[in-house]
């Protein structure tokens, strides 16, 4: 099994964002240096994804000196690399949450999912953040039987949650939505949307530099020492910092930096291509009106169009922590499945990257020490959610607790066997999954 400094160095270029079409068509480049001997401050962030730009940029906001550590460079991880879908609710169901926390603690999590959306299109709008954002995501139905589920889901999440931007999709509608004959009804959320994910990353980045964080790249955390003691002495390989407080946004990357967080989430890959661009007319015949999609198989298919009219397309799976050796090939038989259309359309750009799921497919906030918070696991519901745990983070920190103690009631449980018996759990629930999506179960 691969340890955290493998995952960090194992796929990828260390240093350089990933040979994807965000990194092709980023706004801006980062220059931040490497941490340079001791450091002290209030606040000491770890990682440099949604969660901790957005964590750094909220607590700056209020007056407390903030140090954030990056591996790499900012937006480096999955927050640089996903697919750009900024979703409502949760990761599960709302009907779940009800049946699995009731339904007071599962409206809580609905606000909180709202709120979520709302802080992302705020910050894009406060800081001028250049991203693309596109209002609307379809979801889509790849079997007959469940197409009466998402009619009733539908109608409860107006009727009692009063939500009113989302509504049914019937099988003639999402033909003509997507050009693809593999669905069979859905769901249209016009409150959810996409966006270019590196672009907002870095856009956070350069909102929470202005309000007073300092940003440092190139810079891995090798341990933490003195949790629960009074000040926390992060070391790195460029120095350390010596905080009052630490928070740890690594996600996927975090590996075995605290083994109680650690035992909570496993990382798992995902892969994404970017075709050739289309013209006005072809684009249309493949996503109508320019929302985004996701479909109900379990290994999910993902795909939107990009500002210039690309396909970029998510799919596929694979059983170990090594990307394939060519993405493009691999990921271009999902994407065929699904539009087979594009048999002859080019592929420009493939890439893959790491992200982190837990048991239950809900994000896991704790505090391993009175003096360290964390928030991971976003399962791939991460774009709204982690820019929100950010922000909760920082509350938590400045003494308001009240919206993480929401998460951190879920009672995420660990993995059997914590993070020593992760991977071979993985290669059985996704050979298991794979082979349900393929039999139709």
């Amino acid at each position: 099994m691969l340890t955290a400094l493998d995952l960090l160095t194992a796929n990828d270029t260390p240093g350089q964002h990933a040979p994807s079409y965000y990194a092709a068509t980023a706004n801006r480049t980062t220059a931040h240096p490497p941490l340079d001997g001791p450091r002290s401050c209030g606040v000491c962030v770890v990682g440099g994804g949604y969660t901790g730009l957005s964590a750094a940029l909220h607590l700056a906001e209020k007056g407390l000196d903030v140090v954030l550590l990056e591996a790499n460079r900012i937006g480096w991880g999955a927050s640089g690399r996903n697919g750009g879908q900024v979703g409502s609710g949760q990761r599960m169901e709302q009907t779940v949450l009800e049946q699995r926390h009731g339904l007071s603690h599962a409206k809580l999590l609905w606000g909180l999912a709202e709120d979520s959306k709302a802080l992302v299109r705020s910050l894009i709008a406060k800081h001028g953040i250049a991203c693309d954002y596109t209002p609307g995501i379809l979801h889509a139905d790849h079997r007959k039987s469940f197409v009466e589920e998402s009619r009733d889901y539908v109608e409860h999440l107006r009727l009692v949650y009063g939500y009113e931007d989302i509504r049914f999709v019937d099988g003639d509608e999402i033909g003509d939505q997507v050009g693809s004959p593999s669905y069979h009804g859905g769901s249209l959320d016009m409150g959810a949307g996409h966006l270019h994910p590196l672009n907002y990353a870095l856009g956070l980045g350069r909102a929470a530099e202005a309000a007073g964080a300092g940003l440092f790249e190139d810079t891995r955390v090798t341990g933490i020492e003195g949790e629960g003691t009074g000040r926390i002495t992060v070391k790195t390989d460029h120095g350390e910092v010596r905080a009052d407080h630490l928070i740890l946004a690594c996600n996927g990357y975090l590996g075995r930096l605290e083994r109680q967080t650690a035992a909570h989430v496993m990382p798992i890959n995902n892969f994404i291509v970017a075709t050739e661009p289309f013209s006005e007319d072809e684009a249309r015949g493949i996503i109508r009106n320019n929302v985004a999609v996701a479909d109900s198989k379990f290994v999910i298919n993902y795909f939107r169009l990009s500002a210039d009219r690309r396909l970029l397309f998510g799919g596929g799976e694979t059983y170990g922590y090594r990307f394939p050796q060519d993405i493009m090939a691999f990921v271009r038989g999902p994407m065929l499945e699904i539009f087979p259309q594009l048999a002859d359309a080019a592929i420009d750009y493939g890439w893959g990257g790491t992200l982190a799921i837990t048991p239950k497919r809900m994000p896991y906030f704790a505090r391993p020490a009175a003096n360290i918070l964390t928030a991971t696991g976003y399962s791939g519901h991460g774009v709204a959610m982690a820019t929100l745990g950010g922000q909760i983070l920082a509350e938590a920190v400045a003494g308001t607790a009240s919206r993480f103690e929401v998460f951190e009631k879920l009672d995420i449980p660990a993995f059997p066997g914590g993070d020593r018996l992760r991977f071979p759990l993985l290669v059985l629930a996704m050979t298991w999954f794979s082979l349900r999506d393929r039999l139709g179960i």
